[in-house]
């Protein structure tokens, strides 16, 4: 299923986005969901410009980040991504915020590391074929800028989000768009994300899109979360909301009531197919994540949480201290709207 495609999309992960050089060392990792299809054709990459590629496949667990954790291989998963160049993760049950994760952060300095979840290869060729990454870094950089130039803002969607919060210097504005050739954490490209100063959430949240996990679809009904001082204080919605304040509160951890990130979806051909990491980057749409922060991003102490949920939010209007650069998903400021236009 798309064999060519498919190979070129692979090409464009390891040659134009890492970069990768003859004799880098790249680890793959999946589990018994992922899509091998894709796990393949990246291998075939990277051993064609001369890296030294190790796939590490597991039986998937129960749950992501921490929550993984019991039924990871711990050390041995720990040695190798703290012990390579590059690590591309195609897990279904991610390994982002993990133990091993959050200890190969720590301990390789050279580790370039990309999440890229739940990927199948319509995903693939869609994010990663035909777009032009140095236009869109451009446009990124540019409302990255704007948004660490900004105090206060303000979210609001047709489905009823309404929402603001402070931002914090200390709190990194990640930008990816297409460049993981230095050292750093990257995610797929298209997508902005803002950590803001914890307590701050104020308002109105309403998931209209895909929320994983533990759905790993669209809700019934859209949730709605009412949100003080960045901590949920009711979830309404249909039998998925029910659902998702039973998984949240499971945890038994306060941590997974916190409001955590928010992060702009800009990648040109995403579609919102319930595929988290490809539904993130939908043109227009916000993500919210909820408890675990790495303190990579989230200031020295981080958001400490037993795991990480993230919900979307499509067609969001945004204003940064009071004034607006997006209407229902498009850009109203006219230097970003000339910089790329879809």
């Amino acid at each position: 299923m798309y064999e060519y495609e498919l190979q070129k999309a692979a090409d464009t992960l390891i040659n134009n986005i890492f970069k990768i050089q003859p004799g880098e060392t790249v680890i793959i990792t999946c589990d018994s969901l992922s899509c091998m299809n894709v796990v393949n054709a990246t291998v075939s990459s990277a051993n064609a410009v001369g890296a030294l590629p190790m796939v590490i496949k597991i039986p998937a667990p129960d749950g992501v980040g921490q929550a993984a954790d019991p039924k990871l291989p711990i050390k041995p998963l720990t040695a190798a991504v703290s012990n390579c160049d590059v690590w591309i993760e195609f897990n279904q049950k991610w390994l982002l915020y993990s133990t091993p994760y959050q200890r190969a952060i720590s301990a390789n300095k050279k580790l370039r590391y990309m999440c890229l979840v739940e990927f199948t290869e319509p995903v693939f060729i869609r994010t990663m074929c035909d777009i032009d990454t140095e236009k869109l870094t451009l446009f990124m950089n540019k409302v990255a800028e704007m948004n660490r130039n900004a105090k206060e803002i303000h979210m609001t969607t047709p489905a009823g989000t309404d929402v603001t919060f402070m931002t914090d210097d200390r709190h990194v504005v990640s930008v990816d768009a297409g460049d993981a050739s230095k050292h750093g954490v990257y995610m797929m490209m298209g997508q902005l994300n803002v950590v803001p100063r914890y307590g701050t959430v104020n308002g109105t949240i309403v998931f209209d899109g895909t929320v994983t996990p533990p759905l790993g679809h669209s809700p019934d009904l859209p949730i709605r979360l009412t949100i003080h001082n960045s901590i949920i204080e009711t979830i309404e919605g249909g039998s998925d909301a029910i659902a998702y304040e039973k998984w949240l509160r499971s945890f038994n951890d306060s941590g997974m009531l916190k409001m955590a990130h928010v992060a702009y979806g800009f990648n040109p051909g995403a579609q919102l197919s319930g595929n988290v990491v490809e539904d993130e980057r939908v043109w227009g749409a916000t993500e919210w994540g909820i408890g675990y922060v790495s303190p990579t991003v989230g200031g020295p102490e981080g958001q400490p949480a037993s795991s990480h949920t993230d919900g979307i939010c499509l067609d969001t209007s945004v204003w940064l201290d009071g004034v607006q650069i997006m209407d229902k998903g498009k850009m109203t400021d006219p230097d970003l709207e000339s910089m790329y236009e879809r």
